[in-house]
């Protein structure tokens, strides 16, 4: 199976932008994709959750899933208990997964925040979702002062679980990089233990779809079908 999970190493650090461009780089390039949301939080019935913003930027070919939504902004867990609302488990995300990954070339599965961020209250998480399908986790991380430890923690946590991590991608490259984000870039694959394998300009998600898919390839590695390396200074520009 080609499943792809998508964490990070905290909410709202670029996930969803990243997905979309994951998603258009591979639809530019002829391959069918479905994004799989296994727990949507902070979101009320008929409001576009992530599915949509992916959709709405990579395009009416990638078939969007979206498994639990939950009112609160809260962990999954959390929301699910307070909505009260049965939660997503580890086993729906595998086998939602299994059965998007027969029909389309690639499948990606975003999470929700963190990778131990809690579906329910036994303590499960989209480590064990990865786990169960077998797939690499890639990591989304910051680009500033703190996302070296943070980093570090998420590609430890990946190891001890026996899961492979595909790579790093900074979600959000700053307009005006201050001297910790300079330094990152060439310490974030080091804090991984896995390769830099891209870097979304900030304000790629506010971008016209149209754009955006025109730019995608310029912000994800080779590796992950674009032209991005950071050894030749291909950092986004805004």
């Amino acid at each position: 199976m080609s499943v792809l999970m998508v964490s990070g190493t905290g909410t709202e650090i670029g996930k969803t932008v990243t997905t979309a461009a994951l998603a258009a780089v591979a639809v530019a390039a002829g391959r069918s994709v479905a994004v799989l949301k296994p727990a949507q939080t902070g979101v009320g019935p008929g409001e576009p959750g992530d599915v949509d913003e992916v959709l709405r930027l990579a395009g009416d070919r990638v078939t969007p899933v979206e498994l639990a939504r939950y009112p609160e902004p809260l962990a999954p867990a959390t929301a699910a208990r307070r909505a009260g609302l049965p939660p997503v488990t580890p086993a729906e995300v595998a086998e939602a997964a299994a059965k998007l990954a027969a029909a389309h070339d690639l499948v990606l599965v975003e999470g929700a925040g963190g990778l131990l961020v809690r579906f329910d209250e036994a303590g499960t998480t989209l480590a064990d979702a990865a786990r169960l399908l077998d797939a690499p986790v890639l990591v989304v991380a910051t680009a500033g002062l703190g996302t070296l430890n943070v980093t570090t923690l998420t590609g430890e946590a990946l190891r001890a679980r026996g899961l492979t991590t595909r790579g790093v991608v900074i979600g959000s490259w700053p307009t005006t990089p201050d001297l910790a984000s300079r330094c990152n870039v060439s310490e974030l694959a080091e804090a991984a233990g896995a390769p830099l394998l891209g870097a979304l300009p900030e304000g790629a998600g506010a971008l016209a779809p149209e754009e955006f898919r025109a730019r995608a390839r310029d912000w994800l590695a080779p590796e992950l079908g674009g032209d991005f390396s950071p050894s030749r200074g291909s950092l986004p520009a805004p």
